[in-house]
C-alpha cells in the first residue's frame, strides 16, 4: 500500500463517485513504492476526455492533449494529467500513434505501456493494482517490457533510452529479452528527436548506475554520440595510466558526484580528442599532444548536435578545453588562475583533476597539487586578499583623475596594477596603487 497525495484521492473519488474508473498510475506509483517522492501524478480513467471536463468543472481545466485522451486538471495547486483508458493504433513513425481509440478496459490501456514497473496502479483506497507483474519487477530490480519487446521498441524508440536511462537511475536490471531487443533496435533512435535524446541522455549521465549501463550498451549511445565508438580499445600506453580511454573515462565519470550534471557531462567528454591525437614513440610510449583542444571542439559540436542550451555548451566545453591546465605552484599563480578563470571554475577544476586523476594508475591516483590548489584557494578568501578588478582598491574613475582618459590605457592600467597586488609587489590601498602607478607609469 501506498499514501497517495490529498489531491489525487480527492481526483480519484470525484471520478468514481461520478461512475468512472479510475486510478492513479505509472512513474509517480513506482516511485512511491521506491520511498521517493514523485514530481507528477497521472491518472487514467474510464471517463472520456468530456466527461471528465464536467466531472472538474468547478476546478481549472487545460486541455492539454484531447483528441488523446488527456485533460490537465488544478486541483488544490496540483496539476494532475487524467487521461482515458486508450487502445493506441499502428505506430509509423517509431514515436507516435497515427491514432487513438478509447476504451473501458483498465488491461488495454495499461498493455500499450513500456515497462511492467509502470504499470502500477493505485486507487483511493490505496490498493496496488497489478496486472503485468510490476511488483514483483520492482522488489526484484528488473527492467521488463510489457509484452513482446520489439513491438514495444518499434512502436516508440525512445522507450529503448528510458529502459537504459532507469537502469543508470535505479540501478535494475534489464531482463535479457528487453536487454537483447535494446541493442537489436538501437538504429531506431534515429528517428528520436534529438531534442528527446538529449534529456534522456543526461538523466542517464546523472544517474547513480551510469557507467555500469554505459558501459554495457555504449553502442546505445553511439547511436546518436558516434564520436564515443573509437574512445574503446584506444590504449594509453603511459606511466599514468591503467585503462583505454574508454575505461579511463567511466572511471573518470565516476569519481564525480552521480547528480553534478555539468561536471559528469565534462568528465564524460574530456578525452574524445585522444583518439585523434595519438601518438606512439619509438619506446612504445603514447602521446596525446593537444587533445584537451579537439576534445573541446568535438564536446561543442555534440552538445549543440543534441541541442543542449548555450550556457551548458560553453560551460561544458570550456571545462573540457582546460581540464589538463597545470596546477597553480605558489598562491601566486592560484590567484592570477582564479582571476583568469572565475571561483566557481577554478573549484570545479579541482574537481575535474581529482576525477581525472584517481581514473589514472597510481602512484597518480592522489595528487598532492591538488590539495595545494585547494589550500591557496582558501586562504586567499579567508584572507581577503584581491585576485580581480572588483576586488581592486581603484577603478576607473581613480585611473581617469590621473590623467588617463583613453579607454584601452584605462583598462591596461587597471590591469597593470591587479598584476602588481597578485604579484605582492604593490599593498591594495588606493593611494599605494595611484602612487605605484604614477611611478611605473610609461
Amino acid at each position: 500500500m501506498i499514501k497517495l497525495p490529498e489531491q489525487v484521492n480527492k481526483a480519484i473519488c470525484l471520478l468514481k463517485s461520478s461512475g468512472f474508473e479510475a486510478y492513479a498510475v505509472g512513474g509517480a506509483v513506482r516511485d512511491c513504492m521506491l520511498n521517493k517522492n514523485p514530481f507528477d501524478w497521472d491518472i487514467t480513467t474510464s471517463a472520456r476526455p468530456e466527461e471528465t471536463e464536467k466531472v472538474f468543472c468547478g476546478e481549472r481545466i487545460i486541455e492539454t492533449g484531447m483528441k488523446h485522451g488527456t485533460v490537465t486538471v488544478i486541483i488544490d495547486g496540483m496539476p494532475l494529467e487524467i487521461t482515458t483508458y486508450r487502445i493506441d493504433g499502428d505506430y509509423t513513425d517509431h514515436r507516435h500513434p497515427q491514432s487513438v481509440s478509447f476504451s473501458d478496459n483498465l488491461r488495454d490501456d495499461l498493455s500499450r505501456r513500456d515497462f511492467t514497473i509502470n504499470t502500477l496502479c493505485c486507487n483511493c483506497d490505496d490498493k496496488i493494482i497489478d496486472v503485468f507483474g510490476g511488483k514483483d519487477d520492482l522488489k526484484n530490480k528488473i527492467i521488463r517490457c510489457v509484452g513482446d519487446p520489439d513491438t514495444r521498441f518499434s512502436e516508440d524508440a525512445l522507450r529503448i533510452m528510458r529502459a537504459v536511462r532507469f537502469s543508470a537511475e535505479l540501478g535494475f536490471t534489464i531482463e535479457k529479452n528487453t536487454s537483447d531487443s535494446i541493442l537489436k533496435n538501437r538504429h531506431l533512435l534515429s528517428d528520436v528527436s534529438k531534442e528527446r535524446l538529449q534529456i534522456e541522455f543526461v538523466k542517464l549521465i546523472t544517474g547513480k548506475y551510469a557507467t555500469d549501463v554505459i558501459r554495457k550498451y555504449h553502442s546505445v549511445i553511439e547511436v546518436f554520440i558516434p564520436e564515443l565508438a573509437p574512445l574503446i580499445g584506444c590504449e594509453q600506453h603511459t606511466k599514468y595510466h591503467k585503462y583505454d580511454v574508454f575505461e579511463h573515462t567511466l572511471h573518470a565519470v565516476d569519481a564525480v558526484d552521480f547528480d553534478d550534471r555539468i561536471l559528469r557531462l565534462t568528465m564524460f567528454f574530456h578525452d574524445f580528442g585522444k583518439p585523434d591525437a595519438k601518438t606512439t614513440d619509438e619506446n612504445g610510449t603514447s602521446h596525446f599532444k593537444g587533445h584537451a583542444v579537439i576534445s573541446e571542439k568535438k564536446t561543442r559540436a555534440i552538445l549543440k548536435r543534441l541541442k543542449f542550451d548555450n550556457k551548458t555548451i560553453n560551460e561544458v566545453s570550456g571545462l573540457v578545453l582546460i581540464h589538463d591546465m597545470k596546477s597553480p605552484r605558489d598562491k601566486i599563480q592560484a590567484k592570477k588562475m582564479m582571476c583568469r578563470l572565475g571561483d566557481e571554475t577554478y573549484l570545479n577544476l579541482i574537481k575535474i583533476k581529482r576525477a581525472d586523476n584517481m581514473a589514472k594508475a597510481d602512484p597518480h591516483a592522489i595528487d598532492e597539487k591538488l590539495k595545494n590548489m585547494r589550500l591557496f584557494y582558501d586562504t586567499v578568501k579567508q584572507n581577503g586578499e584581491c585576485y580581480n578588478l572588483k576586488l581592486l582598491a581603484v577603478n576607473g574613475d581613480d585611473i581617469k583623475a590621473v590623467g588617463i582618459s583613453e579607454g584601452k590605457q584605462i583598462k591596461d592600467s587597471l590591469d597593470f596594477l591587479l598584476d602588481s597586488v597578485m604579484e605582492e609587489k604593490c599593498p591594495n590601498s588606493k593611494n599605494a596603487l595611484i602612487k605605484y602607478l604614477e611611478e611605473n607609469r610609461k
